[in-house]
C-alpha cells in the first residue's frame, strides 16, 4: 500500500495518507498532533476524538484541530483518506471569508467534528481526494496552488454538509444566526481560560446577557453558560489524561482562583472528581 505523500516547501506542509490497518500505528501516533487534519472514512470505522467515540454508518468526514486528540480504534474494510496540513500552507482564520469554517468544522466549542456524507454527495468528495492524490504525483510549479485549491473546495463542501447536518433548515436560511453562532464559538475558544461568565461574552458581542441567552434558546442550542462550562471541562479532561499536571495546577491553568471550586464543578459535570477520572481513564484498556 502506498504510504504518506507529502508536499514540504519551507514552512508550508500538506500531506496525504491512506487510512487502513497497515497505517494504524502511524495515524494514531503523535506525528500529526500539531497539524490540522481532515479524515474521510467509509462505513465500518470507529473513531475517538477527544473523549467521544463515533461509529461511521456511512462515509464520514472528521475535521480535527491541532489541540484535539484523534484515535482510529476500528478499521473498516475499505480504505479511507487522511489529510494533514499546517497553517503556513492554509490558514482558515486568514481565509475566513473564503471558507467560513472556523468555529464550525474547527474550534467548535460544542465539539462536533463528524459530518456524515450522503451517497449523493460522496461522489464529489471522492473526486476531490482522487484529484489531491493525483496532484501529489506531479512536480509542476503549480502543484502547491492546485493542492490548496482542492483543499479549499473540500473545506467549503464540508462546511455546507456540516451545516445541513447540525442546523435545522430555518437556521440555515438565516446567515446572521449562523454567523452569530460562529462568533460566539470562536470567542469561547479564544477566551475560555480567562472568561467564565455569560456576561463576559455578551460584552464582547455588544449585547445584554439576557439577549444572548434568549438567542441561544431560539436557535435550540445549549445555553451559553453550558457551552462555556463544557469547553472548560473538555480542556480539564485533556490535561488530566495527556499531562502530569495536578488538579490544582489545572484549575489555575484554566483560570479558576479556587481549585476546590474547580474540582466541585468538574464532579458536577462528569460525575466524578478529577483524580478518579484520571485513574479510570488511564487504567482503561487501550
Amino acid at each position: 500500500m502506498t504510504q504518506q505523500k507529502l508536499f514540504d516547501v519551507g514552512p508550508k506542509k500538506i500531506g496525504l495518507l491512506p487510512v487502513a490497518q497497515e497505517t494504524a500505528l502511524l495515524i494514531n501516533s503523535e506525528n500529526y498532533k500539531s497539524f490540522i487534519k481532515i479524515v474521510y472514512l467509509p462505513a465500518g470505522y470507529t473513531v475517538k476524538v477527544d473523549f467521544k467515540t463515533y461509529h461511521t454508518q456511512t462515509p464520514s468526514l472528521f475535521c480535527v484541530s491541532p489541540n484535539q486528540y484523534l484515535q482510529v480504534e476500528q478499521f473498516g474494510t475499505e480504505t479511507g483518506h487522511f489529510i494533514f496540513y499546517n497553517r503556513d500552507f492554509y490558514c482558515i482564520q486568514i481565509h475566513d471569508e473564503e471558507v467560513a469554517c472556523d468555529g464550525l468544522l474547527f474550534n467548535n466549542s460544542n465539539n462536533m467534528p463528524m459530518t456524515a456524507v450522503a451517497a449523493a454527495e460522496a461522489s464529489f468528495i471522492n473526486y476531490l481526494f482522487e484529484q489531491i492524490e493525483a496532484e501529489f504525483a506531479l512536480t509542476e510549479s503549480s502543484q502547491e496552488e492546485m493542492l490548496r485549491t482542492y483543499l479549499k473546495q473540500l473545506l467549503i463542501k464540508s462546511t455546507r454538509l456540516w451545516k445541513k447536518q447540525h442546523f435545522d433548515t430555518g437556521m440555515m436560511q438565516q446567515n446572521n444566526d449562523l454567523e452569530f453562532f460562529r462568533r460566539f464559538t470562536l470567542l469561547v475558544e479564544k477566551h475560555y481560560k480567562e472568561k467564565h461568565g455569560v456576561a463576559d461574552y455578551a460584552d464582547l458581542l455588544l449585547m445584554a446577557p439576557k439577549t444572548l441567552t434568549h438567542k441561544f434558546k431560539r436557535l435550540h442550542l445549549p445555553q451559553p453558560n453550558e457551552v462555556i462550562k463544557n469547553r472548560l471541562m473538555l480542556e480539564a479532561k485533556r490535561l488530566l489524561v495527556h499531562t502530569s499536571m495536578s488538579a490544582k495546577e489545572i484549575a489555575y491553568e484554566l483560570g479558576y482562583e479556587d481549585p476546590a471550586y474547580f474540582s466541585r464543578q468538574f464532579q458536577v459535570k462528569t460525575g466524578e472528581p478529577p483524580s478518579s477520572f484520571r485513574s479510570r481513564y488511564l487504567s482503561a484498556p487501550s
